[in-house]
Order: C-alpha cells, then structure tokens, then sequence
C-alpha cells in the first residue's frame, strides 16, 4: 500500500511546501511535486511535518523508568516519549549494580525484540555510567560509582548481544582509555561525562573516538587550576575540539535561554543535540519519584517543570519531552526551527551511527512528527503506522 500525505511543511534544511510525501512497506519511496498514485492520503493540513525526533539520552517517562527490571516498563515509557514526538528512543541507565545494569540491558534487548510498524523503536541501551568522577557524580548514586572494569562492561557488551549503544564515563578514571578502545573497536557510542578531566585527559580519548559530551554543563567542570596553571575542563573542551557533538538538556532550566543561545553561536547547529535526559515524572504530575530502580534508586521531588533532590542538592534528570526541547530552543532561545530539529533528528542519528532515520529522505523509515506553530504534536508516524 502507498500512503501520500498532502499539504505539509516539510522541515528539512529548510523549509519544503507543495511536496508529496510517498510511503510504501513503512520507508519513504519519494518526496516530490509529481501527482503518483496512491492508496492512502493523509491531509497535514498546513502543519510542519519533520522526521521523528530521537531521544539519545532518556530514563524513562509516564511513572516508567527503563531499569524497573522488565521489558513492559521499557515499552511504557517509550510509548510516552512517543506521544511528544521522540519516534526513536535510547533507554538509559543511571549508575547500578552489575546485576542490575545486565537486568537493564536484557530488558532492553527483549522490549528491541517487539519494535514494529507504529510502535516506539527502541535502539538500543546507553549506560550512563557508572565509570563517574565521585566529585561529579550528581545524582548518580555514589555507592555505584567505580573505575572501569574491563571483565564487568565486557560482561555487559556480551549480555546486549549488540544492543548495547553507548557508553558515558570520565576519560581522566584508570581504565577509561581502554574502554574507549574497546567501545571503538565494538561499534559502540564514546561519552564523556560527570567528570572533572582537563583538557590534557580528554584530548587523547577525543582522538581516538570519544566524541560525545553527556548533557554539556551537567555534571562537568570548567576552567580551573592544576599546580597554579589553568587548564581547560570538559565544557571548554568541547567547545574547542570541532569534532565533539555536545548533549544539551533543553528544558528551559537545566541551562537558561542565553546558554542555550551561546552554545548554538560556538558548536553550530550540526554538533549540537538535544536531549530530555527525563525521568520517570516526564508526562507526570508533579510529585515524589524514583530516580533509577523504584526499590533501589534515589528519592526525588517534580514540581511540574524540573525533578531534584530532595535536599534540592543537584537536579535528578528532567521531565521534559522532545516537543518541549523544540519549543524551549525556538521560542526562548531563538535558534532557528529546521537547525532546532536537526538537532533532535539528524545529528543524534549520526552521532549514535543510526542508520535510514533522522531525515525525510527516499529509503528512509517514515518515521514523521506533524506540529502546529506553537510546536504541539498532532500526529505520530512510525514506519509508516500511525502511532498505536
């Protein structure tokens, strides 16, 4: 069956009006002015079509954490992330456990196992940590944090059985240099984050592949002074190494409009992703919640905008969804709407090595989010089926 949608305001590079978009066995066959047959026609109506947003770093949502420990709560909450426009989702990981990050991966794995037309696609797990700076470490549970253990991620790597994607850890930890290696060598996403390296530590690694920044500003250092001199921390790092794809939680909180505003001005629009970093409150009321495992994570508290502490010490992921990152970077921090979804669609696509999604383009999984100019999601397609 060929389903042709009319009437759409392609968001691309730029901005695309009068173009049919053709869908045939869940990928786009063309995107074109010619009047081809069809099947099935869906009217946009004037709306702003773009590709399904991806969500690189994301704990769960709808009172679901991803490491609850079965594969429902995996799907559930990816189901929520779904209905604000986030088609592709990575499930992340606080720091755990070994028992329970193995538990994590295999429930992703198996919720992988029932991705299909119309439903979520979940793809793949991102550890975030729990090879951490104990200085940085935020709200990640300190009792979890460790060096690298090279039999522990080989473990891991072996339990995802290839679904294992990324993995996020301070480059200045011993072990960390041959876990990046080994990350490289196994295909697998290279983060640096919660960590307090300078410039001389994450330039190696850098080099060598790691080329992700975990939620700039969070959980890093700046400028600062080793023996007198100063060096460089993660964030300055980042802006100066051009290869560096930098995370930013665009929740309007985590960091203001103008920081916003000045990390497009240095990394541009095609370094730079956004992310929810959510948690289990995202589309929730605000309200006590569980970071990470509900018998085994940390207390913390939503008041409809942001979760925290509850000493209010740090802040404990967000409960943003991706509509609100796109309306968070185009309303506040006036970076401009094809460059604010590139960096929700486009650049998480490369950066995470996902292939034929993040475009609207011929032989791509039609994986589309319809909008309104005040950015509300209207319709969710996901490999051609309207989300369930």
């Amino acid at each position: 069956m060929i389903i042709r949608i009319k009437n759409a305001v392609i968001v691309s590079s730029f901005l695309l009006k009068g173009r049919y978009i053709y869908i045939e066995d869940g990928k786009i066959s063309k995107v074109t002015e010619d009047n081809l047959p069809f099947d099935e026609e869906i009217d946009a109506e004037g709306l702003y079509v773009s590709s399904g947003f991806i969500d690189i770093h994301t704990h769960g949502a709808g009172g679901f954490d991803y490491a609850d420990g079965d594969k429902d709560a995996v799907r559930k909450a990816a189901y929520v992330s779904a209905k604000h426009g986030a088609t592709t989702v990575y499930p992340t990981c606080t720091s755990s456990s070994s028992e329970d990050t193995v538990k994590f991966i295999e429930n992703v794995k198996e919720a992988m196992a029932e991705n299909a037309p119309g439903k979520p696609h979940i793809a793949g797990s991102h550890l975030e940590g729990p090879y951490f700076s104990r200085s940085m470490c935020g709200a990640q549970n300190p009792a979890y944090i460790k060096n690298p253990d090279r039999a522990e991620y080989e473990e891991f790597y072996k339990k995802g059985c290839g679904t294992l994607r990324r993995i996020s850890f301070a480059p200045e930890l011993s072990g960390s240099r041959e876990l990046n290696s080994f990350l490289k060598e196994k295909g697998i996403t290279s983060s640096f984050g919660h960590t307090d390296a300078v410039y001389e530590e994450l330039k190696p690694l850098i080099d060598e592949g790691c080329t992700l920044a975990t939620h700039l500003y969070s959980g890093m250092n700046q400028v600062t002074r080793r023996n007198l001199s100063r060096k460089l921390g993660a964030v300055d790092t980042s802006y100066l190494e051009d290869a560096v794809f930098v995370e930013v939680i665009a929740d309007g909180i985590h960091l203001p409009k103008e920081l916003l505003s000045l990390i497009y001005k240095i990394k541009g629009q095609r370094r730079m992703c956004l992310i929810t970093d959510s948690m289990r409150g995202a589309g929730m009321p605000e309200g006590e919640y569980v970071l990470g495992r509900k018998d085994d994570g940390l207390l913390t508290v939503s008041d409809g905008s942001v979760a925290y502490l509850t000493d209010k010490s740090a802040y404990a992921g967000s409960v943003a969804t991706c509509d609100r990152l796109l309306r968070v970077a185009v309303k506040e921090a006036d970076i401009p709407l094809c460059s604010a979804v590139r960096m929700l669609t486009v650049n998480p696509a490369r950066v995470m090595n996902l292939q034929y999604r993040g475009e609207i383009k011929e032989g791509y999984y039609a994986d589309l989010v319809f909008f309104d100019e005040g950015i509300n999601i209207k319709k969710v397609i996901i490999e051609g089926k309207e989300l369930d």
